[in-house]
């Protein structure tokens, strides 16, 4: 070798031509640019030497190509750092309104594109400063796009229209009269002593199948998207989720807040008084809806919308964020079903229980955190519980129940009203009553002479058929404070044809069937008959004909004059007491009027009939007062 071809750095030995030739032409490549670009020499050199080295072999003919478009990556990298410094988030005399200023967020995204698109390239990959410096304004960015999304999130979120929304729950109302009186004060829950009043019980259906509300402003969901995409192109998506959760978490339970759901623990649940308890177990159920149907609706419609690209994102995403809000509202159903059972509660509990098992197939639905449903399935238990012994306390509070200070003029015991108003809202529950009963043991025992059905009848029906049974008992026991026997039967009368009615007037007709009314009716016609038996035997005795001769003698008159006498004294010494007593019912009023018509009225016409000698009309008119005084009434 010539020493001159010795010193000239471009003379290529032949050994290392045969070495490319053998070499992958990737790896040619890359060896050929990082030489050029180690040198560090002006961009004219550098053109000379990429000359040089394409003569050599045909597979460098394109490196000129590639280091003009190194060069180009450099500038668009050095104006892409300039783009990310100047918005640097710890220089606070620079704050970028992003969504006051969409040309700058959009010049703001394409830096970080360029940033992104720098580093995959081969020869930015191969510059370590250039790798530190990509690095460095891919935090910064990152920082700043954490900032602005979680700003984006809380300044476009929606506020919710609780007023509009329970708007859309279409109530039932279901109402039943309480009339007051005197009751044992162990069962003071069935009436309280005063006027007459009505109670509600309001029942929410479902939200309509149309209800859509979105949670964030559409017009942000974009920006939102364009933001998680960098930061999870960057490898920030744990960064961006925890922003996600953190703000949508917070929003979901000022949600609660405005549907009334406090953050209540256990304890402070169970010093709540009832009717501050009962306020807001309504809006508990109505939350539980709401929360279903519009929140958790929404917030995973968001998290498609705004986590489109990752499927495993967007579920994490969700699961954390509707986590909180979820437990929240199943804390307050685990406080109610451990807390005091009393009958009020039953209806409230049950209306809990139906919310919270179609919310459960809903969270399946939603694809909902297994420890989430694990949750909703013990608290649901839990109030299953509760409504079960609130119901079979309210079975022994009936049974038991003991005052001892009869209703006055044999009306209509609260007792009686309470009990069966009661169990006329229970029918709506038939269906969650039955599930829940299914498995007990049957509690029909002593009612085999009842209904000759009785194996038929649903778990449901066969618990009305024994709480019934034990009100008619309790009544039995009520009406021998009466010393009267025709007030007692009128007593009887009463609240007998009250629970029929009830039963005829209602779907308990269906549970308890036509025989169960049927023997009640019969009880009733038993009872008027007894009535008038201990109301009249005397009076009607008065009209006998035994001891009475010719009425033409002295003797007969005076013993007819006796006679009409005592009878008009029983007649009105019954009325005197009568007209105190209290038949509500109008036929039932009207029918004793006519039994005591047919059987009063033909007696005295009959026995009026033989004072054929009566001395003067004076005296003929005092026999006759009994039958004005009658058709006065």
């Amino acid at each position: 070798m010539e020493p001159s071809e010795a010193l000239n750095p471009f003379t290529m030995p032949t050994t290392i031509t045969t070495s490319f030739e053998l070499a992958d032409e990737d790896r040619v490549m890359a060896a050929a640019q990082q030489i050029v670009n180690s040198l560090n020499t002006p961009k004219e050199v550098r053109e000379n030497m990429l000359s040089i080295f394409s003569s050599f072999d045909n597979r460098l003919s394109n490196i000129s190509d590639l280091i003009s478009d190194s060069d180009s990556t450099g500038v668009r990298f050095e104006a892409a750092e300039k783009v990310i410094l100047r918005w640097n988030p710890d220089a606070s005399c620079h704050s970028l309104r992003w969504e006051d200023s969409p040309d700058e967020a959009a010049e703001y995204l394409s830096a970080i594109d360029e940033i992104l698109k720098s580093v995959v390239n081969m020869s930015v990959r191969s510059d370590k400063e250039i790798m530190d410096r990509a690095e460095t304004s891919l935090q910064m960015a990152m920082s700043r796009l954490e900032d602005e999304f979680r700003l984006i999130l809380i300044r476009n979120s929606v506020l919710l229209d609780a007023e509009g929304l329970y708007g859309s729950i279409r109530k039932v109302s279901l109402s039943f009269a309480v009339n007051e009186g005197e009751i044992d004060e162990e069962f003071e829950s069935f009436a309280q002593v005063g006027s007459e009043r009505e109670c509600f019980h309001e029942r929410g259906a479902s939200l309509g199948d149309d209800l859509c509300v979105d949670l964030i402003n559409a017009d942000a969901v974009v920006e939102l998207k364009e933001i998680v995409d960098r930061m999870i192109r960057s490898g920030y998506e744990k960064e961006c989720v925890q922003a996600y959760c953190n703000v949508r978490r917070d929003a979901l339970n000022e949600c609660l807040l405005i549907l009334g759901v406090e953050k209540l623990s256990i304890e402070e649940v169970q010093k709540i008084e009832w009717k501050s308890l009962d306020e807001k177990m309504k809006k508990w159920i109505q939350a539980v809806k709401i929360t279903v149907r519009v929140l958790l609706s929404g917030e995973k419609r968001l998290c498609d919308q705004i986590f489109d690209g990752s499927d495993s994102i967007k579920e994490i995403c969700y699961n954390e964020t509707a986590k909180g809000c979820i437990m929240q509202l199943l804390n307050f159903g685990e406080a109610v079903s451990i807390g005091k059972r009393s009958s009020e509660k039953l209806f409230r509990i049950l209306d809990m229980y139906d919310v919270l098992a179609d919310a459960l197939l809903d969270f399946k639905m939603m694809v909902m955190d297994e420890f989430v449903c694990t949750e909703a399935k013990g608290v649901l238990a839990e109030l299953g519980d509760a409504a079960k012994g609130t119901f079979m306390e309210f079975e022994n509070a009936v049974k038991n129940e003991a005052s001892k200070i009869p209703m006055h003029n044999g009306e209509i015991h609260p007792l009686t009203r309470y009990v069966m108003n009661y169990v006329t809202l229970l029918v709506d529950y038939n269906e969650v009553l039955n599930s829940l009963l299914e498995n007990d043991e049957d509690e029909a025992n002593g009612l085999q002479d009842e209904d000759i059905e009785l194996e038929t009848k649903t778990p449901f029906a066969k618990r009305l058929l024994s709480l019934i049974s034990s009100l008619e008992s309790n009544l039995e026991e009520k009406s021998k404070l009466y010393e009267d026997g025709a007030l007692r039967c009128i007593f009887l009368m009463n609240n007998i044809l009250y629970i029929v009615q009830k039963v005829k007037d209602s779907e308990l007709r269906k549970f308890l069937g036509d025989n169960w009314v049927r023997k009640r009716s019969g009880q009733i016609r038993q009872y008027a008959t007894s009535y008038l038996r201990a109301c009249w035997i005397k009076a009607l005795h008065c009209l006998k004909d035994e001891g009475i001769g010719s009425s033409s003698n002295n003797a007969s008159k005076v013993t007819l004059k006796e006679r009409f006498k005592s009878f008009n004294s029983c007649f009105e010494e019954t009325y005197r007491i009568q007209t105190g007593w209290k038949v509500p019912d109008p036929q039932l009023r009207e029918e004793l009027r006519l039994s005591i018509s047919e059987k009063v009225l033909p007696a005295y016409r009959s026995f009026f009939g033989r004072i054929t000698t009566c001395s003067s009309p004076c005296e003929k008119k005092g026999f006759i007062a009994f039958e004005s005084t009658y058709r006065k009434e």
